[in-house]
């Protein structure tokens, strides 16, 4: 299996309940897991599954126009899915910060520590801003 890590950043206002359900329709359809989160400005998405259907995904999500600025920041092989179940993260303003973070942390326990570092420090970060 292949699992892809990619951030971009939204372009105009983006209806994360939209991307939520053609995300969770597509990935089904797939048989992708993973994990989407959003903050309406930018995404950070982990993708696994088979390698030929995590590309296709990849190359629909670089042509999608609420997307810009699509980087791979992880390609590796894997033996077993790292994220149970597709899940989203989504940070709404207003939210409280510490449960926010403590959810996101709960999707990535099994993620590899690299993922989960990442995911870590970006949500972190988006905290801040």
């Amino acid at each position: 299996m292949l699992q892809i890590v990619y951030i971009s950043s939204a372009v105009g206002t983006v209806d994360t309940v939209q991307i939520l359900a053609a995300s969770r329709r597509n990935n089904a359809r797939d048989g992708l897991t993973g994990l989407l989160y959003a903050d309406g400005r930018r995404f950070l998405q982990a993708l696994e599954g088979e390698a030929l259907a995590v590309e296709r995904t990849l190359e629909r999500i670089s042509a999608d126009p609420r997307h810009r600025a699509v980087v791979v920041l992880s390609c590796r092989d894997i033996e077993v899915r790292e994220f149970g179940e597709w899940a989203m993260a989504e940070r709404v303003a207003g939210a409280e910060g510490d449960a926010f973070v403590a959810h996101v942390r709960t999707l990535i326990a099994n993620a590899a520590p690299s993922v989960r570092a990442t995911f870590d420090g970006f949500v972190q970060l988006r905290r801040a801003a």
